[in-house]
């Protein structure tokens, strides 16, 4: 056991946690963040995908320990529970880009830095950022133009 210390969601969390905790069960059991989906547990599907000081990162590769000192967000950092939905949720939710929702936090997680980095992406670069996530339900055309919808919108 070892004495975690690192900012979630812009709140300071200090937890024990065991040395081989992964971070998607530290966020999921130990703080109720169920936001963070684990899918493949083997980083391929990008569901459980976080932002760790800013990049986007497979929680299910990560340990929690390797979060000591981070600022961590998940899906649940995009918008307050009653508040408005961030850009690019709002744009996933106008052009129909999910389904069973299951994927969805982690396509938002990888593409809110990508868009941090890219303002104007072309379609090409937008699909090259996709590649890292996997939908079963959703063909990913939706997903494209509500990222680039998204990236249209004054911030």
């Amino acid at each position: 056991m070892r004495e975690l210390v690192l900012t979630v969601n812009g709140r300071s969390v200090h937890e024990h946690v065991d040395d081989r905790l992964l971070l998607s069960d530290f966020l999921r059991h130990s703080l109720g963040l169920r936001g963070t989906h684990v899918g493949c547990e083997q980083g391929v599907c990008g569901a459980c995908t976080v932002q760790v000081d800013g990049r986007a990162v497979r929680s299910c590769l990560m340990l929690a320990a390797q979060a000591e000192g981070c600022h961590v967000e998940t899906v649940e950092a995009l918008a307050e529970p009653d508040g408005p939905l961030s850009a690019l949720q709002d744009a996933f939710r106008r052009h129909h880009a999910l389904q069973c929702g299951f994927c969805t936090a982690g396509f938002l997680m990888s593409l809110e830095p990508f868009l941090r980095d890219h303002p104007e992406p072309t379609e090409a670069e937008v699909r090259e950022a996709l590649a890292g996530n996997l939908c079963r339900c959703t063909g990913y055309e939706a997903i494209v133009e509500a990222v680039i919808a998204a990236a249209r919108e004054p911030r």
